[in-house]
């Protein structure tokens, strides 16, 4: 076996888990292919756990993948290493609460002058003139609307 920094050595109740997995065929394909290459990386297994290089031929992925996958099994447990990875950023959104409110409270209202409604550009627009946010655009205001309950277009919210 070659030389590797992450050895994986399941139990027989974790060999068994995987196996379900792969044989069932009914978790994703992500999670099949992370289950396939941790049963192949097994050093208790009846192979003996293989090098990365056939792993990554026989399970049709790359070698990073599987030394991402031995060293998260290793390092985070087996349930993570068959799970897909969180994101590594938040986006913190344009609008805070107070800002959707008067957002809403905005549409709610009457529409400008020499226009019949309010349209998300108007909308945008005059959160900026209203010194509310310091720029938004048309999207971020029809997202938020589409978050609410509100539907201005019925008599009744219920």
């Amino acid at each position: 076996m070659p030389n590797k920094k992450h050895h994986i050595e399941l139990s027989s109740k974790e060999r068994g888990q995987l196996e379900t997995i792969v044989r069932k065929g009914k978790a994703g394909a992500h999670r099949q292919c992370h289950a396939r290459i941790l049963l192949l990386a097994d050093t208790n297994g009846p192979e003996g756990g293989w090098s990365d290089s056939q792993i990554a031929r026989a399970a049709q992925t790359s070698i990073p993948t599987v030394e991402r996958v031995r060293r998260v099994c290793v390092e985070h447990g087996l349930e993570r290493a068959l799970e897909r990875k969180d994101p590594d950023r938040q986006y913190e959104g344009k609008l805070d609460d107070k800002a959707e409110a008067q957002l809403i409270a905005l549409c709610c209202g009457g529409a400008p002058h020499g226009h019949a409604r309010w349209t998300l550009r108007l909308l945008a627009a005059r959160l900026v003139e209203l010194e509310i946010v310091g720029e938004i655009s048309h999207e971020t205001v029809r997202r938020t609307l589409k978050k609410t309950n509100s539907s201005r277009g019925k008599k009744s919210n219920g």
